[in-house]
C-alpha cells in the first residue's frame, strides 16, 4: 500500500514522511508509558525503570528506522540515521539550547558520558576506515557490532552504579496508578506506531532519494536524522524553557552513546553495514561535536555551555552542512 501511495508523486513522499515520524515519536512515548505503568506494577523502581524503559524509549526512533532499514538491504540510511543523529544531537540540539540559555553540567557527564561519546565517534572511524580482518570490505562488521554492543554493557554498567550512588529516597506516590489494561494497550498501541512509523520513513526516505537524485546517505543525515531526534529536541527545548538546562547534557549524551553502542552495535549484528561514500567525515564530526563541547566546559570555573559556544557548534555544523550537500 505505502508503494501504491508513493507513486502519486514527492509530495505524498514528504507527506508520508512526516506522518511516519508523528506515528515513530507518539509510539515511543506510548510505549514508555505503559511498560512503566506495568514495571511500577510489579515493584520496579523508579531508579531502574529511568534506566531501562525510559532511556530504550527515547532511541526507539532511531532503533526502529535502523531495524527497518537493515530489513529492506537500506544499510546507508542505517548509519546514517545514528551518525546524522548525534551530530545533530550535539551540534544543532545543544547549540541552539545553549543559544537560549546557557547549559549546566553534571561531573558524570563531565568526566564519562562525553569522553565515551567520544569514543564511540573514533570507534566507527576507526572500523570504517580499517578492512575488518574477518569480513571483506570496509565498515562495520559483525564483530565490529559486538564490540559496540560490549561497550554499551560497559554503559549500562556505570549507569546503574553511578545512579545507586547517588539514589535518593523515592517519594510517595499519590496518584492512582495505571490499571494493567490500559498499560497494555499502551504498549501494543505504541509497538503499532513504531512499526507504521518505521516502515513510512524508510519507504518514504528511499523515494525521495530517488526523486531528488540524490544518496541515501544525505537523506539519512538530514530528513531522516533530524526526525529521529525529536524525542531529544523536545526533552532539550522544555528544560531550556524550564532554565532546567542541566539535564540537557546528559539526555544528549546518553543518547549518542545508546544511539552508537546499542543501535548502531545491533543494527551491524543484524546485517553488516558497508562504509559508504563520505562515511569518514560523518564519523569524525560525530565525534568531533563531543570534544567542542567538552572544550567549552572547560572554558569556564562553573563548567557551563556559554551562548558563545552554542553559536560555535551551530556555525560548524553549517559549515559541515554546507560542505556535504556540495559535494551531492
Amino acid at each position: 500500500m505505502i508503494e501504491q501511495l508513493l507513486a502519486y508523486g514527492i509530495w505524498v513522499a514528504i507527506v508520508l514522511i512526516i506522518v511516519g515520524f508523528v506515528a515513530l515519536v507518539k509510539g515511543a512515548d506510548w510505549l514508555v508509558d505503559g511498560a512503566s505503568a506495568i514495571a511500577k506494577r510489579f515493584g520496579i523502581s523508579d531508579l531502574i525503570i529511568g534506566l531501562t524503559v525510559v532511556a530504550f524509549g527515547t532511541s526507539m526512533p532511531e532503533f526502529v528506522v535502523n531495524m527497518v532499514s537493515v530489513a529492506h538491504g537500506t544499510t546507508d540510511l542505517a548509519i546514517t540515521n545514528i551518525l546524522g543523529s548525534n551530530i545533530i544531537n550535539t551540534f544543532v540540539i545543544l547549540g541552539l539550547t545553549a543559544v537560549v540559555y546557557p547549559i549546566a553540567s553534571q561531573k558524570h557527564s563531565r568526566n564519562f558520558d562525553i569522553p565515551l561519546s567520544i569514543i564511540a565517534g573514533f570507534l566507527v572511524l576507526v572500523m570504517v576506515a580499517v578492512s575488518s580482518p574477518f569480513e571483506s570490505g570496509q565498515g562495520i562488521s559483525r564483530v565490529g557490532g559486538v564490540l559496540l554492543l560490549a561497550f554499551f554493557v560497559f554503559f549500562l554498567y556505570d549507569a546503574f552504579a553511578h545512579a545507586k550512588e547517588g539514589k535518593a529516597e523515592e517519594p510517595e506516590k499519590t496518584t492512582q496508578p495505571m490499571s494493567i489494561g490500559k498499560a497494555i494497550v499502551l504498549i501494543l498501541c505504541g509497538l503499532a506506531g513504531l512499526s507504521i512509523g518505521g516502515e513510512l520513513i524508510v519507504d518514504s526516505a528511499v523515494d525521495i532519494a530517488a526523486r531528488c537524485g540524490v544518496s541515501e546517505a544525505i537523506i539519512g543525515l538530514t530528513i531522516v536524522a533530524l526526525g529521529t531526534s525529536l524525542p531529544e529536541l523536545a526533552t532539550s527545548v522544555i528544560a531550556a524553557h524550564k532554565h532546567n538546562c542541566d539535564i540537557a547534557i546528559g539526555n544528549v549524551f546518553g543518547s549518542n552513546i545508546f544511539n552508537v553502542f546499542f543501535v548502531l552495535g545491533t543494527s551491524a549484528v543484524v546485517r553488516p553495514l558497508p562504509a559508504y561514500e563520505g562515511i569518514e567525515l560523518d564519523a569524525f564530526m560525530a565525534a568531533l561535536g563531543s570534544i567542542l563541547v567538552w572544550l567549552a566546559l572547560r572554558t569556564n570555573k562553573e563548567r557551563v555551555l556559554q551562548r558563545w559556544g552554542g553559536a560555535v557548534l551551530l556555525l560548524v555544523y553549517a559549515g559541515y552542512l554546507t560542505y556535504r550537500l556540495m559535494k551531492v
